[in-house]
């Protein structure tokens, strides 16, 4: 067969295709993994939950507290802002880095809780929806406009006192935190949360065939209104963790559990 012949151009876009182009695509893919935003390290629960559900970050296994009543603990504040806003936290909300809400590793989801600055005095009350920080010495993790207000979005980290307030609830007089008691209340099954009150009604339909006291919440967050469908309506832990197992079982791994009313 007979050589072929190469023109300069040719041979130009060979040694182009040969030697450097690899080398401009690994750099190309490592600027790519160094610009995308660190996510929050996914909790890996156990096989058998119970309720609290423990859960392992990085090796280390936590269990969140079934009553925040009495809490109260010194240590390092640290804030996370744009780089996980608008992706879902541990109570499945979505993150919204101008509401007062925290991340801590064990205190019950929901629970309301007093941040004081020890260097300034200021004072934060913010709500516990995510679990964080997992980095050792800092004790909570709070949203960028929680951080502002406490003055250490520039240092990023501040000592802080944190004091558990419980539940808060509305009253004639105004807002009240009620401590809350895990044991005993009504208790029920978050199956799914919607936008549309149509699929969630739908969701709904689905398991009032199976399930009893099937029913939707709505939730006005402020810039949305949020229909959750629960299932399932019990007086005390032990029901509701068998309860648990049935929905597993019937293909709703993902149900957990809720307070509807929490006795004070």
């Amino acid at each position: 067969m007979r050589r072929l012949r190469w023109d300069r151009h040719e041979r130009v876009w060979y040694l182009t295709c040969r030697w450097f182009l690899p080398g401009f695509c690994g750099a190309a893919m490592l600027l790519c993994q160094a610009c995308t935003p660190p996510s929050r390290p996914t909790p890996v629960r156990p096989k058998t939950e119970t309720q609290p559900i423990p859960y392992r970050v990085f090796g280390t296994w936590y269990k969140p507290m079934a009553d925040a009543k009495g809490f109260s603990e010194q240590g390092i504040a640290s804030w996370y802002g744009k780089a996980f806003h608008g992706r879902k936290t541990s109570s499945g909300e979505i993150y919204d880095m101008y509401a007062m809400t925290a991340a801590h590793k064990t205190l019950p989801l929901g629970t309301w809780v007093r941040v004081e600055h020890l260097e300034t005095g200021r004072q934060v009350k913010v709500r516990i929806n995510d679990r964080g920080p997992f980095v050792q010495g800092r004790v909570i993790d709070l949203s960028y406009t929680a951080a502002h207000a406490l003055g250490m979005v520039g240092s990023g980290t501040a000592g802080v006192k944190v004091t558990a307030l419980g539940e808060r609830r509305q009253t004639a007089t105004g807002d009240t935190y009620i401590p809350g008691d895990y044991h005993n209340g009504i208790f029920t099954f978050q199956v799914g949360a919607f936008v549309s009150r149509e699929n969630a009604e739908r969701l709904r339909t689905r398991l009032e065939r199976t399930f009893a006291h099937a029913h939707i919440i709505s939730y006005d967050r402020g810039d949305a209104v949020f229909y959750r469908v629960r299932v399932g309506r019990f007086t005390d832990l032990k029901s509701a963790e068998e309860y648990e197992r049935c929905l597993s079982n019937n293909g709703f791994p993902g149900a957990f559990l809720v307070a509807d009313q929490i006795s004070p």
